[in-house]
């Protein structure tokens, strides 16, 4: 075999192997995205369980990229937010409120991000909230929480297991002279009051675990 010719050969055999290198790299590529979709439709089905089920096809959808970093997975087409599961943190739990809300709940994101504990952001807030800096809810306002230290998403039935429900209403400011609620349930998955006459005075009703 002649020298060109072999010289043909050999560049003939690389071109191959260049092009079956870029098709594979394609392939899983491919493979990458798809299971990357698959994984955000699943975190999405998650996080609007939480939700009344009425209000699920048309909640707007926050969950996290792979830096840790809040994005929008869908947006929304009614008044309702839902959060994905952190998948960063230990447990499951995903929460959807009403649009009203977000400035509340966003703050609290933003100041926990900053490293602030839960006390040191209560009083930030509740600072805020008295000089009109931050906007709270002007009604009664849902927060519906779905969570469990051992809770999952159950792909194949579309649900998630091992997890309970939490409802929250929130009425700033409200007192137990003004709503009548005990301040400790009195009975099993009963409504209380919690942080009463404060920005974040909220109902409680945590379902039983059984």
């Amino acid at each position: 075999m002649t020298l060109a010719k072999r010289k043909l050969t050999f560049k003939s055999k690389l071109n191959a192997t260049v092009m079956k290198f870029y098709i594979l790299i394609l392939m899983l590529c491919i493979s990458i995205l798809s299971f990357s979709q698959e994984s955000q439709q699943n975190n999405i089905a998650a996080a609007v369980m939480a939700a009344p089920e009425a209000l699920r096809e048309g909640a707007m959808v926050y969950g996290y990229d792979g830096n840790g970093n809040l994005i929008v997975l869908r947006k929304g087409t009614n008044d309702l937010i839902c959060l994905a599961d952190d998948p960063n943190k230990k447990g499951f739990s995903v929460a959807c409120y009403h649009k009203d809300m977000e400035p509340f709940m966003a703050r609290s994101r933003a100041l926990r991000k900053e490293g602030k504990n839960n006390g040191k952001i209560f009083k930030i807030k509740a600072e805020e909230a008295k000089n009109g800096l931050l906007k709270l809810p002007k009604q009664a306002t849902a927060l519906h929480v779905l969570s469990g230290p051992d809770g999952k998403y159950n792909v194949a039935t579309g649900k998630v297991d091992n997890a309970f429900y939490r409802y929250v209403v929130y009425i700033p400011y409200a007192t137990q002279k003004s709503t009548g609620l005990p301040l400790q349930p009195v009975v099993n998955g009963g409504p209380w009051l919690m942080d009463p006459g404060t920005h974040r005075a909220h109902i409680m009703i945590s379902t039983p675990k059984n």
